[in-house]
C-alpha cells in the first residue's frame, strides 16, 4: 500500500496551481539534449527551492529522452534528463520541456523508476510487458493529457500493483504515436489486468483500444507482427 506521503491524481494536479505561483528558480543549468519549451525563457533548473514543504514522491523517477539521429546507434540516442523526486519537482520540469506533440518524428520521452533504463532488456523490464495505447497524429492535445495523466497515475502510486510498474514510454512516429505503461512480470495477470483497466476508466480511453504485448515478443518480432497477450 502507499504511504502517506503519496500524492493522489487528484492532488498533484491541484498542486501543480500552487506549485505555479511559490516556485523560485535560482543557479540555472542546462540539461544537454533535453527540448526545452519555445516560450521558456530559462533553462531547466540546477536547483529548485521551493517556499513550502515539498510533497516526496514514493520512488524518484528518471526523465530519459530519446533524439532521432540516424548516424547513432539507438542506445547512443538515450539521454539521461534528470531525477524526480517530488511533486514540485515533477511540475517544475513538465512546465520547462516540450510538450510531446512538440517534438520531432523520431523522438520518446521515457520516465521510469531510478535505476531502470527504458529498454526491453533491462533486468527489471525482460520478463515483463506493456499496456499500449495508440494515438492519431491529428489528436495533439489528447496526447498531450493522456501522457500526462498517466505520469501523474504513475507517481502518485495509484494502481493497487503499483509495485509492478517500470515506467512509461511515448514514442513520436509519422503515422501514429504510440503511449505504453511498462511492467515488471508478464506472467502476473492480475496485476496486468487492474493496471490496464485503471488506465482504461480514469483516462477515459473508452473509444481507444489497449494491448497487452510481451517485450519477449516484441524482441523477436517485429512491432506489426507483435501478438497481444490481452485487449481491453
Amino acid at each position: 500500500m502507499a504511504s502517506a506521503q503519496v500524492q493522489s491524481f487528484d492532488i498533484m494536479k491541484q498542486q501543480d496551481q500552487q506549485h505555479q505561483l511559490n516556485i523560485i528558480h535560482k543557479h540555472h543549468h542546462h540539461h544537454e539534449g533535453v527540448p526545452l519549451e519555445s516560450n521558456s525563457p530559462e533553462p531547466i533548473d540546477e536547483e529548485i527551492y521551493q517556499v513550502e514543504y515539498k510533497h516526496p514522491l514514493e520512488h524518484v523517477w528518471t526523465l530519459w529522452y530519446l533524439e532521432n539521429d540516424r548516424t547513432k546507434h539507438w542506445k547512443d540516442m538515450l539521454n539521461e534528463i534528470t531525477e524526480i523526486d517530488s511533486v514540485e519537482t515533477f511540475w517544475s520540469l513538465y512546465h520547462t520541456i516540450k510538450t510531446p506533440a512538440e517534438l520531432k518524428i523520431g523522438c520518446d520521452y521515457s520516465v521510469f523508476k531510478k535505476g531502470i533504463k527504458p529498454m526491453w532488456e533491462d533486468e527489471a523490464n525482460i520478463k515483463g510487458g506493456r499496456w499500449l495505447v495508440t494515438v492519431s497524429k491529428s489528436a495533439k492535445a489528447e496526447l498531450d493529457q493522456i501522457w500526462l495523466d498517466i505520469l501523474l497515475l504513475m507517481v502518485g502510486q495509484n494502481f493497487e500493483y503499483s509495485d509492478e510498474i517500470c515506467g512509461a514510454v511515448i514514442n513520436i512516429r509519422n503515422k501514429s504515436n504510440k503511449i505504453s505503461v511498462w511492467t515488471a512480470n508478464g506472467s502476473n495477470e492480475m496485476a496486468i489486468l487492474e493496471i490496464g483497466q485503471k488506465l482504461k476508466i480514469l483516462l477515459h480511453l473508452q473509444s481507444h483500444s489497449l494491448q497487452y504485448q510481451l517485450h519477449s515478443d516484441a524482441m523477436s518480432k517485429f512491432n506489426s507482427g507483435v501478438k497481444s497477450v490481452y485487449t481491453l
